[in-house]
């Protein structure tokens, strides 16, 4: 390597005492180039604080973190970083992609790779990244539409027979899910659907592979998959144009992006999420072998009922063809049941006709006794109202002959020859006609005086009109 480093105490090793130094500089070994970078970097250095946003976080099952730190503000710059157990135990921030933290760590060189990471002693949240900030945007505003609403969720066929995967024929993807499948359920069917799966053409890629699967129409489940990666890396599934396109395909989606802490958007749209594209490979078909001991099963329970059904069929037809081989006693048996059967209906037809003529005999004496009750009753009700008839006829009588006595004293009181016999007369003209006013009198006119024993004639000599009566009454 030409050049040198202007890093003090970063050198080429001096010679070894006691032996002339040469002309031409000592070769360094790897091992040792690298040691001495990591000692002059930590001279240089010491305890440093970086600021930036994580990506690619990863935890080991030794409890050690790494990740890479990169500009928050969109710089190229990367460094890879360590976070041994102990710091991560002590750390009280949940790492995941796209978080702006602010480390605080020395400088070391890995001398297995030969890179320059930072072990980190302390980390502290500063903001969520700007890529990750936009990713929960549009998660908040998909989500207030309904896209990721789980009753919008469609269940898995219970059997599949042929799965359209889309994803990178580049990728390990492809091929775990391809293992799994041939490996779990050879007799399902693979068709790929080959799109970009990172970058900036990987959406409209996506929407393309899912729009040629939804016309080609010959899928029953549909797997987006992709391998593990930094939320950049998986950026495309957080893409609103593959989330949308994912919503609007007509088969069951199973989403297998990134590893178990990755989520994507793709994830949430989808109606079956899993944690690694093989577990998406295992969740859409079932394991072979189970489904052959579940069939196998069901066919020995089926032969069981089977062979139990002919057993009990064979037991009737052995009872039956045994009473055929005695058609007598048989017959017997039916012809004694047959008279048993006529006896009881004679007897409970004598029955029946007894009961009924003691029946008849009681209506009929119910009848008889109601009939004479009934003539008692409107003999009674005659007597009754001609007893009463009689009454009522001389009660009018008695009252007609009042009435009459009554009538005929008034009219008595009212006959004129009773006045008459009081000593008046009345006159009358020759006509017949009665005088009573001086007025109809003239001198020499001849008129007829009505006694109570007879008539008289009589002339009038003269007329003397005296004060005309109150009252025209007669008297």
């Amino acid at each position: 390597m030409a050049g040198r480093f202007d890093v003090p105490g970063f050198g080429p090793p001096s010679a070894p005492a006691g032996r002339p130094e040469r002309g031409a500089p000592a070769a360094w070994t790897v091992s040792a180039l690298l040691q001495a970078a990591g000692d002059a970097l930590a001279a240089r250095f010491g305890a440093v604080t970086v600021r930036g946003e994580l990506s690619g976080v990863t935890r080991a099952g030794s409890g050690h973190c790494y990740f890479t730190l990169k500009d928050a503000a969109g710089g190229a710059g990367a460094l890879r970083c360590a976070m041994f157990r102990r710091a991560a135990q002590l750390c009280n921030v949940a790492l995941q992609d796209g978080l702006q933290v602010e480390l605080r760590g020395r400088i070391a060189v890995y001398e297995a790779r030969g890179e320059l990471q930072m072990v980190v002693e302390s980390l502290q949240r500063v903001g969520a990244g700007q890529l990750y900030e936009e990713f929960l945007r549009l998660r908040a505003r998909l989500e207030a539409e309904g896209l990721f609403d789980p009753a919008r969720k469609r269940p898995l066929p219970a059997f599949v027979r042929t799965v359209g995967v889309v994803t990178s024929t580049a990728g390990a993807a492809l091929h775990d899910v391809a293992a799994t499948l041939a490996r779990r359920a050879p007799h399902v069917q693979v068709i790929v659907y080959p799109s970009l799966v990172q970058g900036p053409e990987a959406p409209a890629a996506l929407v393309a592979a899912l729009r040629e699967l939804e016309r080609r129409d010959e899928v029953d489940v549909i797997l987006v998959c992709r391998g593990g990666g930094s939320l950049e890396d998986l950026w495309a599934f957080n893409d609103e144009r593959v989330v949308r396109a994912l919503d609007r395909m007509s088969r069951p989606v199973v989403s297998g992006v990134g590893h178990e802490t990755d989520v994507t958007l793709a994830d949430l749209v989808a109606d079956v999420r899993a944690a690694t594209p093989t577990a998406a490979a295992e969740t859409i078909a079932p394991e072979r072998d189970a489904l052959l001991q579940a069939l196998a099963a069901s066919a020995r329970r089926l032969q069981l009922r089977v062979e139990q059904r002919l057993q009990s069929h064979a037991q009737r037809l052995d009872t039956a063809a045994a009473r055929l081989a005695r058609p007598a006693q048989a017959l017997a048996a039916w012809r004694e049941r047959l008279q048993r059967l006529q006896a009881r209906h004679a007897a409970a037809l004598r029955a029946r006709t007894q009961a009924l003529e003691r029946g008849q005999e009681a209506l009929a004496a119910r009848f008889a006794r109601a009939g004479e009750r009934l003539l008692a009753e409107r003999a009674q009700r005659q007597r009754e109202l001609g007893t009463r008839f009689v009454r009522a006829g001389e009660r009018a009588r008695a009252a007609q002959a009042e009435t009459l006595r009554r009538h005929a004293q008034a009219l008595a009181a009212l006959d004129p020859r009773r006045v008459l016999e009081r000593g008046y007369a009345l006159l009358e003209s020759p006509s017949g006609a009665p005088l009573v006013s001086a007025a109809a009198l003239a001198p020499g006119m001849a008129v007829q005086a009505l006694l109570h024993d007879g008539r008289a004639a009589l002339d009038v000599r003269a007329v003397e009109r005296g004060p005309r009566p109150e009252s025209d009454e007669p008297l």
